[in-house]
């Protein structure tokens, strides 16, 4: 397993940028898919974006165009890039990791961040 810890969220206005920033600890960075997720009270947490170790990537229709998933295998840190941002986008956003996208898909990796909070509020 590995150690997450997100960080960059915050309150933006309709229409701006966040980049958010997912530092890993442990071994075997460069083998693991990673993920990022959000949750709003009383919805299940939804996977918006995943990197495969490969580079492949996979976002949700509703952030399609708009985020992108990054990774830097030497810093151990996966980034997500949030523009044209929209008051539906607030959420608790998580970082997550598995060494299969599958588990990802189905809310199930093996490891979680603690998560950062995104306002998007004018």
């Amino acid at each position: 397993q590995v150690q997450l810890v997100e960080s960059g969220g915050g309150l933006v206005q309709p229409g701006g940028s966040l980049r958010l920033s997912c530092a890993a600890s442990g071994s075997l960075f460069s083998a693991y898919t990673m993920g990022w997720y959000r949750q709003v009270p009383g919805k299940q947490r939804e996977l918006v974006a995943a990197i495969t170790s490969g580079g492949s990537t996979n976002y949700a229709d509703s952030v399609k165009g708009r985020f992108t998933i990054s990774r830097d295998n030497a810093q151990k840190t996966v980034y997500l890039q949030m523009n044209s941002l929209k008051p539906e986008d607030t959420a608790t956003y998580y970082c997550a990791a598995d060494q299969s996208l599958h588990n990802l898909m189905i809310r199930t990796p093996g490891s979680w961040g603690q998560g950062t909070q995104v306002t998007v509020s004018s």
